[in-house]
């Protein structure tokens, strides 16, 4: 099985998209680059594990700066990613420190998608959450 045969071309097409804009925005401060994913994800659906998961796998596949040690424009890109698609998961980046080790992801219901189960005791320091939008009421 390719590449081709498991993601559309569209689905290429926007994951190399997502790839490109977050490695503008990695370039952002930490907490910038915390305040355009929230500002991006305001009114998303909170993208499940599956969306997530395939999002990540595609931009791994496409990127390999994004595989391995690229995981903050990996975890962005995921972001975005979902977002084009019509959900996000929450993205964060933490810090373990025995040994000291700094890392983003993105998480889905407060599990950490396609991470090492270890990466949840991480010490986050930045974070953005989804925050679907509340229907307006007609007064």
């Amino acid at each position: 099985m390719t590449l081709e045969t498991v993601h559309p071309v569209k689905y290429r097409a926007q994951a190399r998209l997502a790839i490109t804009v977050a490695r503008l925005l990695i370039l952002l401060s930490p907490d910038r680059l915390a305040a355009v994913l929230t500002r991006l994800c305001r009114g998303a659906a909170h993208a499940s594990a599956t969306e997530a998961g395939e999002a990540r796998n595609v931009v791994c596949a496409l990127s390999p700066r994004c595989t391995g040690q690229g995981c903050l424009q990996r975890s962005v890109a995921v972001v975005i990613l979902c977002r084009l698609r019509g959900s996000a998961p929450d993205w964060r980046a933490g810090f373990a420190m025995h040994p000291f080790t700094a890392h983003a992801w993105v998480e889905v219901d407060g599990r950490p998608v396609g991470e090492p189960e270890k990466v949840s005791a991480y010490t986050v320091v930045h974070a953005s959450h989804v925050r679907p939008s509340r229907a307006r009421s007609r007064s």
